[in-house]
């Protein structure tokens, strides 16, 4: 396989095929992040790609799952990525799921018709970076959609018959606007209603913006406490009907795994006990991105 730069994957395609269609994020602005920082975005040769197809074809029989990266490979245009995907089933045809990174300029460039047919070609799970529900704390991050474009099109998707994962992050509003953002979060997630979400906690990376802008003091980083009431707000105000609302990557303090909403006042309970003093937190030395 042939990969370039910075190839990163969710915690849950761990054991996936990692085909690598682009180099790293068309938008590559927002401020906590530093995956593709100096990365120019940019589009595989087909030849490339479809060498690659045909490595995994020989050597990865015992895949089960493809994951499409890197940071927003659903921008690539129809025609090609559609191409990508036939050949991907036709010499890979034991896979049980295809998945991609998805952002809204991604979704909003497809039509619901072109994600049907994505969808109708394996194409069935799509990650999507909300970070935050609070308007003014994405405007600060940089993400480059207010929360209502996050709801439009993350609806878009799903009533393609993709299933949605969305990714929030803990912290990212700071210590001022720390109790709106876990609300208006939990407003979007409920309005979007997603099959997974999957709750990070804010790891300052030297040389974002973000960082930047704690050492400068205009940022005021939370403690894990505070994350901790982050994330019981958020869990309190997201309403799903059939979800999934995962706390357990390796950044977090406290692992949580909550089936909704049958799950929601356990996890609640698991919270405050954590919040007691009941449950010890996971020390600083172990997190990790």
């Amino acid at each position: 396989m042939h990969y370039e730069g910075m190839v990163i994957r969710p915690p849950s395609e761990a054991n996936s095929i990692l085909l690598q269609v682009t180099v790293g994020c068309s938008h590559n602005k927002c401020t906590f992040c530093g995956t593709y920082k100096g990365e120019r975005f940019k589009i595989k040769p087909d030849e490339r790609i479809m060498s690659d197809i045909a490595y995994a074809a020989k050597h990865f029989t015992f895949a089960r799952r493809l994951f499409i990266c890197d940071g927003d490979a659903l921008i690539i245009p129809q025609k090609r990525l559609v191409t990508i995907l036939e050949e991907i089933n036709r010499q890979l045809p034991w896979l049980k799921r295809i998945s991609v990174y998805a952002n809204t300029k991604g979704i909003k460039m497809k039509s619901a018709a072109e994600l049907e047919q994505l969808r109708e070609l394996g194409l069935t799970l799509a990650y999507m970076g909300l970070e935050t529900g609070d308007d003014e704390t994405l405007k600060n991050i940089k993400k480059g959609a207010s929360a209502a474009h996050m709801i439009e099109m993350g609806k878009k998707i799903r009533s393609a018959g993709i299933q949605l994962s969305i990714t929030v992050l803990l912290g990212v509003a700071g210590r001022q606007r720390s109790a709106v953002h876990a609300k208006e979060t939990g407003r979007v997630l409920s309005a979007i209603d997603p099959e997974y979400v999957g709750a990070l906690s804010l790891m300052l990376i030297p040389g974002t913006e973000l960082h930047d802008d704690w050492e400068a003091g205009r940022f005021e980083m939370i403690g894990s406490t505070e994350m901790l009431r982050e994330l019981r707000i958020m869990i309190e105000h997201t309403h799903m009907t059939n979800g999934l609302f995962h706390a357990n990557h390796a950044s977090n303090y406290l692992p949580v795994r909550a089936k909704m909403p049958e799950d929601k006042e356990k996890t609640l309970r698991r919270i405050d006990e954590a919040l007691s003093g009941k449950i010890q937190l996971k020390p600083e030395f172990l997190r990790a991105l």
